[in-house]
């Protein structure tokens, strides 16, 4: 049976590439249905911010007729411009169990970017390191947490059979929120109080984000962003549309005081990020908010025990100046004040961060899972 792979272009074949997963993973209980109006608009180039910089080609493929496989192919002009490279990527990869439709898509994605000049492929990624990043290779066990990846075991293999090789793999780790993570933060306090007292006689200052002023505090806050993980591997900066727009997103689920906000004066210095696992309450709506998603959502949100941290971040102006100290206590204690979250990940931290990783494991975490970003010289 041949194996067809089409350019998506119409929004009968936009469908088609988003429905793809619900047939795929329609017996898997850990699979979390994303919203559909939320993956329509990441196909959109007329509304999605990312194409302002960008450009993508979705492919499904088809057999028999019918869809077994999708993939994207794009290239981020800013990342390029930033690293220095002539890099294209894939993402949004699902295939039915053939590795002859894997390699379809892979070749296809592959074949796009050479045409456009591009030196590797490097991935999944949906579309760049600030959005689903890796492929999951360890910890099928459970599902994912907000705005993380999931996919089958097989999926490593179909890749690497594929000429792909590891580029950088990224860790994410649980922390439970239980009475030894208590005893854990009581027995650092009086060193992080330290430490925290010393940025505090600087001059910096910390306090919870203000959702009533948001527009300048999400102003303060792309700031930082884009200073504070300019040196990590895979970086790409976010442009002020893209940030504002993700912000907007994620301000519904705000927990005010697990989003904290470093200042020196008037100069934002660095921020952390917690959010509620929404995914938990994604999950039974099947990615459907209308016509009654979203009165089991709003019923599931309540039920939500987990948190993301999404984010640690400061001006490399800043380190090691006690400020990390004083964003790490304020952290640890707004997760003590919340009983109702019974597990934190972190993530997700690349796997040679170190410093990062053991500041995890020493408040209990544990990784939990593995994505790993692939690559292959074109």
């Amino acid at each position: 049976m041949t194996i067809e792979i089409v350019p998506v272009k119409t929004s009968r074949e936009i469908n088609e590439f988003i429905h793809l997963q619900h047939s795929l993973y329609k017996d898997d209980p850990h699979w979390v249905p994303p919203l559909i109006m939320d993956e329509k608009l990441k196909l959109n180039p007329k509304k999605y911010a990312f194409y302002k910089h960008a450009k993508a080609q979705p492919f499904l493929a088809r057999q028999d007729g019918k869809p077994v496989g999708r993939i994207t192919a794009q290239i981020d002009d800013i990342h390029n411009k930033f690293h220095e490279e002539k890099a294209g990527f894939f993402g949004f990869f699902e295939s039915t169990k053939n590795p002859e439709v894997a390699s379809a898509l892979l070749n296809a994605a592959s074949k796009w970017l050479k045409e456009r000049k591009m030196e590797v492929i490097r991935g999944p990624f949906s579309f760049n390191t600030n959005g689903e990043s890796g492929l999951l290779i360890d910890g099928f066990d459970s599902s994912p947490r907000l705005l993380m990846p999931y996919s089958p075991p097989y999926y490593a293999d179909y890749i690497t059979q594929n000429g792909f090789t590891k580029a950088k793999d990224l860790i994410a780790l649980d922390a439970p929120l239980d009475a030894n993570y208590k005893k854990i933060v009581e027995g650092m306090r009086p060193t992080l109080v330290a430490l925290a007292e010393r940025a505090k006689s600087k001059g910096y200052t910390i306090r919870n984000i203000n959702l009533k002023n948001f527009k300048a505090e999400v102003d303060r806050l792309f700031e930082i962003y884009n200073a504070a993980w300019e040196k990590n591997w895979g970086f790409v900066p976010m442009t002020e549309e893209e940030f504002v727009a993700q912000a907007k997103e994620l301000k519904r689920i705000v927990v005010p005081d697990l989003a904290v906000i470093v200042e020196h004066g008037n100069e934002p210095v660095g921020f952390g990020l917690a959010l509620p696992d929404f995914n938990q309450a994604l999950k039974p709506i099947h990615g459907r908010l209308l016509p009654f998603g979203i009165f089991r959502l709003l019923a599931e949100a309540k039920k939500v025990n987990a948190l993301r941290l999404l984010t640690l971040g400061f001006k490399k102006t800043v380190r090691k100046r006690g400020v990390d100290a004083m964003l790490y206590l304020r952290m640890l204690d707004a997760a003590l004040a919340h009983p109702e979250f019974k597990v934190c990940e972190c993530s997700w931290i690349l796997e040679d961060n170190v410093l990062m990783l053991r500041i995890i494991e020493r408040v209990g975490g544990k990784a939990v899972k593995t994505y790993r970003v692939y690559e292959k010289r074109l």
